[in-house]
């Protein structure tokens, strides 16, 4: 491996940590909760409330139980929250809870039944406090309040989409950052006059292979994020819409990059110097897999969840 073949390895083993360190995290944009309440036997609990609270910000979310004891409280801001479910018959549960990201479903909650008072409690004594609007007072209907099947039955779906695309992309890194270590010794050498020392066929043929292996993986991750379904009436902001914009760098030259190989490969199989448009192959290889390990950081660095709550 010639010094320029050294230099280009180093700086791909460089960037290999940044694009395998991320950790995986969630960061849908709004924080959407769902589950089902049950009592200690497992039976469903209807016509419960349930009620959540940014711990920071904002009025609470309300909703109430169905006939299977299943909830959905949209469109709470995210970050730290307390949920509290109460119900005839029961006492009040109450939960802290770290609500980040959108379509986060709670386990289960269970009540436990009320203890039974032998002496009658001393009526409390009159709040001079202004209650807190419901969502009744709102203008919030029971239908709009109560449970939905079918929203809850998209957000299971979304989540399983996004959970596979976040893995997927994570093992994508492994071949791309294989590729790049191997991309120098698939090209030939020599130059101002000397003789040029073609690759060995074992070095283009696993340098194609890791190129091929990188891209059926990256275009098997971007499907299931393009085709997840979408929660109407939630806006993506912060770290994710970062994230996607990124797409617009590593998608392109995801496409390019194989291309513009295939033409430097044939430049030089017919004894010509690369030139042209697919001199730039090595320049889009590496800004496509800069982009993509920047994308993977923006959602997984730790430090990004107190940066986009400012």
């Amino acid at each position: 491996m010639d010094k320029t073949a050294a230099q280009s390895a180093l700086f791909a083993i460089a960037f290999l940590p940044l694009l395998i360190f991320p950790a995986i995290a969630s960061s849908q944009a709004a924080t959407v909760l769902y589950g089902t309440v049950t009592d200690a036997a497992g039976k469903a609990v209807p016509n419960a409330k349930v009620s959540a609270r940014n711990m920071q910000a904002g009025r609470p979310v309300e909703g109430t139980t169905d006939a299977a004891g299943k909830y959905t409280l949209p469109g709470l801001a995210p970050g730290p929250c307390t949920v509290t479910v109460t119900a005839e018959g029961f006492a009040a549960l109450e939960k802290q809870l770290d609500c980040t990201g959108g379509g986060r479903q709670l386990p289960n909650l269970t009540l436990t039944a009320a203890a039974k008072q032998s002496l009658p409690s001393a009526p409390a004594p009159a709040s001079t406090a202004p209650a807190e609007p419901s969502l009744s007072d709102l203008g919030f209907g029971p239908q709009q309040t109560q449970s939905n099947p079918k929203l809850q039955a998209m957000l299971d779906k979304r989540t399983e989409m996004l959970k596979i695309h976040q893995r997927l992309g994570l093992i994508t890194v492994a071949p791309l950052a294989a590729d790049l270590i191997t991309g120098p010794m698939a090209k030939a050498k020599g130059r101002n006059g000397q003789t040029i020392t073609e690759p060995t066929n074992a070095n283009l043929d696993l340098h194609a292979a890791l190129g091929s292996s990188t891209a059926a993986l990256y275009f098997s991750t971007a499907y299931f994020a393009i085709f997840a379904p979408r929660v109407p009436g939630v806006r993506k902001h912060g770290a994710i819409r970062l994230h996607e914009a990124l797409a617009f760098v590593h998608g392109p030259g995801m496409i390019l990059t194989p291309i513009l190989g295939a033409m430097a490969f044939e430049q030089e199989q017919n004894g010509e110097k690369v030139h042209g448009i697919a001199s730039a192959h090595g320049a889009v290889a590496y800004t496509t897999a800069i982009a993509y390990g920047a994308a993977i950081v923006a959602v997984s660095w730790p430090i990004h969840l107190k940066f986009w709550k400012r």
